[in-house]
């Protein structure tokens, strides 16, 4: 039997994320994979990591409110958080299934420079400040900060992909949650 998992996005990023975290714990499975965009009911930029989680955790009850017929719902949301006058950047992912089950994960954190933190404070968004700190755009929706960054030896997809191995955990391992 197929399983269906929608994504509380339609980034593409995000998707691909999401097909490769399932495909890898359940290798034995079929699944289809949709995005939806689905709100956040947070900051359109979570600044913390409550907020953030928040709002993974809320896209995935939105998600399976308008969208009810999936095996599977995944929310993954970016956040940003200071500490000691610097600025880091993680994400949080939250899957439910149909079962009730629910599966979390957050990525690995990472210093941000302080140009695009700056920028940050003073309203923009993570992706938006990217952008206009390295000319490039639209890096929401393709590498991201880690990607930039690291030079793509980290990409924004493999740096989601253990989160949502991680939070695929419960699902694996049934009859310990």
């Amino acid at each position: 039997m197929i399983k269906k998992v929608i994504i509380a996005s339609q980034n593409p990023v995000k998707i691909t994320t999401t097909k490769l975290g399932f495909e890898r714990m359940f290798s034995d499975e079929q699944f289809t994979f949709e995005g939806i965009p689905t709100s956040s009911d947070v900051s359109d930029q979570p600044k913390s990591d409550n907020e953030t989680l928040t709002g993974a955790t809320n896209r995935v009850n939105n998600l399976s409110k308008i969208a009810p017929g999936a095996d599977y719902w995944v929310g993954i949301e970016g956040g940003i958080e200071e500490k000691n006058g610097e600025m880091y950047a993680f994400a949080w992912i939250v899957i439910k299934s149909n079962e009730g089950t629910i599966g979390k994960s957050k990525t690995g954190t990472f210093f941000l420079p302080h140009k695009v933190a700056e920028l940050i404070r003073e309203g923009q968004e993570l992706g938006d400040a990217d952008d206009i700190v390295f000319g490039i755009k639209n890096s929401k929706r393709q590498n991201g900060a880690v990607g930039i960054l690291t030079g793509d030896v980290i990409t924004r997809t493999s740096f989601y992909e253990q989160a949502v191995i991680f939070a695929l955990i419960p699902f694996k391992n049934k009859k310990l949650y």
